[in-house]
């Protein structure tokens, strides 16, 4: 069954809230069919606005995670050679032995270019791989084609893909890659966007507990010695724990106790770090 795919535009989806600046350049990357490159510490909707975007546009959504050991074909093709090899041996598949394209499987690109309806690529962490893979990558993205060679057939898109490709920034990417893309830089949220997120997951919140909770996090974010930082996702997380905790009293994160720190930081020298941080807190 296709999807419907007849709106146009991307306006923001059930809990994804969307700065005007970020729905100009989603929809102009659709109009111009070009990639969106999105930029950002991690926690700041990056992964999460190809997911809305899927929502909203009422269209599949694919992922591809990029390792920093992938090869582009991994994410064009496999040649499954193990199992061709075992039907040989034992001849007891249904699969025809001697048709190697039952042995082809797409990858997250190829599953892209095949499917029947307009899907959303998410192409995840694209700064995890090399310079080489990335500018190849967009070779295939520019011409929506690839061949596999195994069985001299030339993949084509049956549909352009709306493109997402995100990056943390740890490291550079190539000129010409950053060039053949649109750009977007998302900022973590202020405080008054950071209010808006948590009204939306949380449509219920007593304002006191809003208030203060976003006043920790934001000084919690601030610790020095704080390799990764928590993120919105953390912060949301985190509100979910202090609610269900019938023992939880907003005077005390008032007076500077800061309950869960392990749903906030996630790595032993951060939690260690906030721990010592805390104990000098006063809101």
């Amino acid at each position: 069954m296709h999807a419907d795919n007849s709106q146009t535009k991307f306006t923001g989806a059930s809990q994804y809230v969307l700065d005007e600046e970020l729905a100009k350049i989603v929809n102009i990357s659709m109009a111009l069919e070009m990639p969106l490159l999105l930029k950002g510490e991690p926690g700041t909707g990056k992964t999460m606005l190809a997911h809305a975007i899927a929502e909203d546009m009422n269209m599949p959504l694919i992922i591809l995670n990029v390792k920093s050991s992938m090869k582009l074909i991994d994410a064009l093709y496999q040649y499954d050679t193990l199992t061709r090899l075992n039907d040989s041996r034992f001849g007891d598949s249904k699969r025809d032995v001697s048709n190697i394209e039952e042995y082809i499987r797409m990858g997250k690109i190829g599953q892209a270019f095949v499917a029947d309806a307009r899907v959303v690529l998410l192409i995840d962490e694209i700064d995890k791989a090399d310079t080489d893979f990335q500018d190849d990558m967009l070779d295939v993205l520019d011409q929506m084609s690839f061949d596999i060679i195994e069985v001299d057939k030339t993949i084509r898109a049956k549909n352009r893909p709306v493109i997402i490709i995100t990056s943390n920034a740890k490291k550079d990417l190539s000129d010409p890659f950053v060039g053949r893309c649109n750009f977007h830089h998302i900022a973590f949220p202020d405080l008054d966007m950071m209010r808006s997120i948590l009204v939306v997951h949380f449509p219920d919140l007593s304002r006191d507990l809003l208030e203060n909770t976003v006043k920790a996090f934001y000084r919690l974010r601030e610790i020095r010695g704080i390799e990764k930082k928590p993120a919105t996702r953390e912060l949301i997380n985190w509100i979910r724990a202090l609610r269900a905790d019938p023992d939880f009293k907003i005077k005390d994160l008032v007076k500077g106790e800061v309950p869960y720190l392990g749903v906030l930081f996630k790595k032993s020298p951060d939690y260690a770090v906030a721990q010592g941080a805390v104990s000098r807190f006063r809101l």
